[in-house]
């Protein structure tokens, strides 16, 4: 460690009497508060680690985890011919699991303590058992073949049918365990895209003419580069008590949406045109807009990641006497996503109702 008064001045943190927070650092924690947290630069928002920073983003995986052992575990079923054993519950799970994302590369954490449940019925005598698994340190730093199973049975005769789950019944659940971070590495991780905050400069190759003694320049296909931000998809839906040709025109007539958000726009409600509304705090670009019907647009709020866009489908359906609307959206950062609820339900559903009632519009 470098002493005071040495090393590079952006990673020195100084007291000020003032009290100010010199250059914009945060605290970031690791794992619920273990030792050694750290000091990351450029956060206004004072987010706790795993929201997402600079350096890369942290996706929860707990409680996905937790949903996941259920559908893989509970349910096994071993069987000889003496006995028979099930899997019978998930009695109790203890840990936590996350997805990191660290220089445009997945990193997974995970530790787990499980117990389950199981039942078994011996064929000859028809008497049934039951007993317990545990398993006490599921993480990354053993492979799953050496995971530790406990099988244990309660009091009494059956220890065929203990036997049975020792051996069948422990392969079958390290498999299940196996698929579960296969999932954890796969299915979780969907929806973790890579934004392109800039595009690589053009790499020049250089190829030979075979019939001339002169070079030809080619450029490759430009790269994308930045990091990778777990998001989200949404669907809302709501009712309105007017038409579909006037819901559409709030949406794509300046005047209205300047109504409805009590603030300033710009829009040019056209294929490739831009707009800007909630005085600059959400801005974007129509991709789509097929009248009364359908509008398409890449989306973005002010304090998103830079140059991230969501997708958000507009879709206006008559119904009796109403027309609704359906909203999906998709590529919402994670830790934006109640935002994004709140805005399109409070600042859009809630005040475009407002101003049908204040000033019904001519059809």
């Amino acid at each position: 460690m470098a002493k005071w008064g040495q090393g590079d001045p952006r990673w020195i943190v100084e007291e000020r009497e003032d009290g100010t927070n010199v250059n914009n650092w945060h605290w970031c924690g690791r794992r619920g508060g273990a030792a050694g947290g750290g000091l990351l630069p450029g956060s206004g928002e004072g987010r706790p680690a795993g929201a997402g920073t600079a350096l890369g983003t942290e996706r929860d995986a707990t409680s996905w985890s937790k949903g996941k052992f259920q559908e893989l575990l509970v349910g096994i079923v071993v069987e000889n011919d003496t006995g028979r054993g099930e899997i019978s519950e998930l009695k109790q799970v203890e840990g936590e699991a996350s997805c990191s994302s660290r220089k445009g590369k997945l990193i997974f954490f995970y530790e787990w303590y499980i117990k389950l449940g199981w039942k078994g019925i011996v064929k000859e005598s028809g008497v049934k058992h039951k007993g317990l698994i545990e398993i006490p340190n599921l993480s990354e730093e053993n492979e799953v073949e050496d995971t530790e199973v406990n099988v244990s049975k309660k009091k009494g005769d059956g220890d065929i049918l203990k036997d049975l789950m020792k051996t069948a019944g422990t392969a079958k659940v390290r498999q299940a365990l196996g698929d579960y971070l296969k999932a954890l590495k796969t299915e979780f991780t969907t929806g973790m895209i890579l934004p392109a905050k800039a595009m690589a400069t053009q790499e020049l190759t250089v190829k030979r003419k075979p019939s001339e003694n002169t070079l030809q320049v080619q450029a490759s296909s430009p790269v994308a580069l930045g990091v990778r931000i777990p998001t989200v998809a949404l669907h809302m839906m709501e009712l309105f008590d007017t038409t579909v040709e006037q819901l559409y025109s709030i949406f794509t007539v300046k005047d209205l949406v300047q109504k409805f958000s009590k603030s300033t726009a710009v829009l040019e409600a056209e294929k490739g045109g831009k707009f800007q509304m909630f005085d600059g705090n959400i801005t974007g670009e129509y991709l789509e807009l097929l009248t009364n019907k359908k509008i398409v647009m890449k989306w973005r709020c002010k304090n998103w990641p830079e140059e991230h866009y969501a997708t958000v489908a507009l879709n206006f359906v008559p119904t009796l006497g109403q027309t609704e609307l359906q909203l999906d959206c998709k590529g919402v950062p994670v830790c934006k996503e109640e935002n994004m609820k709140f805005c399109w339900q409070k600042q859009h559903f809630e005040e475009i109702k407002g101003l049908l009632q204040l000033t019904p519009l001519n059809g």
